[in-house]
């Protein structure tokens, strides 16, 4: 089982222990002495892709060969440094210098921290392990999300939830903490989901009852009806009695469970509007590591587990 010593970057850098570290030149020297991570926030990238970080007491400047593992061998772009700006980043210490102006200046690396992450940590997680990660960049095929140090890894978008979304950003938006789950690992590149976290079929359904009325978003309208999310791991069909978007809220009746055939029958009752922004993510699983996932209830007609062995589909 791993320990968890590097978070995804700005979990950091708002901490007394980090303020107080980042302020004094002192306070920095004993962070070079101890090895200590720090965080600040990037203000710039100059011409030559160096990061300048904002430090209280003094300049703090990330070379751009410290910047990132893969910089100086040219297997990452510098596109992973100007993407930085007005963001947080890790750093170690390396030295204080002087500038032409005799003051001083804190030359930092980035890519000591992004090593230290790989080698310490996630070369030790196995599949099934749980992690925290922080979501960065959504394209229409996944979620990047940092899941140590500023290293980069992707949920596709078939392991966001159950309920079918068109984009990410219909569940995450950008800076978002989220937890992943390591499925496996293939060429170097570790792989990532997440739906397991979001509860099973019984789980998400035990939060509703047959009768009652309550909201959801259209995912799909189909000529036999229109699917609604009632939560992201839970979705039902409805006859389509009047004209629906996807993306829209509305209110549903919940006509029937039925989980033998993994169903919820709805009712549409009204529309309230466009779903503008995701709804906060309830993880119903809360441990560090997971072996076997299995989101049908027994007896149902159709079988849908997960089984962390490492062995990708």
């Amino acid at each position: 089982m791993y320990t968890m010593n590097f978070y995804p970057e700005g979990a950091l850098i708002d901490t007394p222990e980090n303020q107080n570290m980042i302020a004094t030149q002192q306070g920095l020297l004993q962070a070079q002495a101890s090895g200590r991570i720090l965080e600040a926030r990037v203000t710039m990238c100059d011409v030559s892709h160096n990061l300048w970080v904002s430090l209280p007491c003094m300049k703090g400047m990330i070379p751009r060969e410290e910047g990132a593992v893969g910089i100086a061998e040219g297997t990452m772009r510098d596109i992973a440094l100007i993407a930085r700006v007005g963001k947080p980043v890790c750093f170690h210490v390396l030295r204080i210098e002087k500038d032409e102006d005799g003051n001083p200046v804190a030359i930092l690396s980035r890519r000591m921290v992004q090593e230290e992450c790989q080698e310490q940590f996630l070369d030790k997680l196995h599949a099934g392990d749980i992690i925290p990660a922080k979501v960065t960049h959504l394209e229409p095929f996944g979620a990047f999300v940092d899941i140590g140090c500023g290293i980069a890894s992707m949920l596709p978008i078939d392991t966001i939830s159950v309920s079918r979304i068109m984009h990410p950003s219909d569940r995450f938006t950008v800076g978002q903490d989220v937890r992943v789950i390591i499925k496996g690992f293939q060429d170097n590149r570790i792989c990532l989901s997440h739906k397991e976290l979001l509860g099973t079929w019984e789980e998400n359904a035990a939060l509703f009852q047959t009768g009652e009325t309550t909201t959801g978003i259209v995912r799909s309208v189909e000529k036999y009806g229109v699917f609604i999310e009632l939560t992201p791991n839970l979705a039902g069909l409805a006859e389509l009695r009047q004209p629906v978007t996807v993306g829209q809220r509305t209110s549903v009746y919940i006509k029937a469970l039925i989980p033998e055939k993994l169903k919820v029958k709805l009712i549409l009752v009204d529309v309230c509007g466009d779903s503008t922004a995701p709804e906060p993510l309830h993880y119903f699983y809360e441990g560090n590591h997971i072996d076997r996932w299995c989101y049908t209830p027994l007896g149902a007609s159709k079988y849908i587990e997960t089984v962390f062995d490492g062995v990708l589909d």
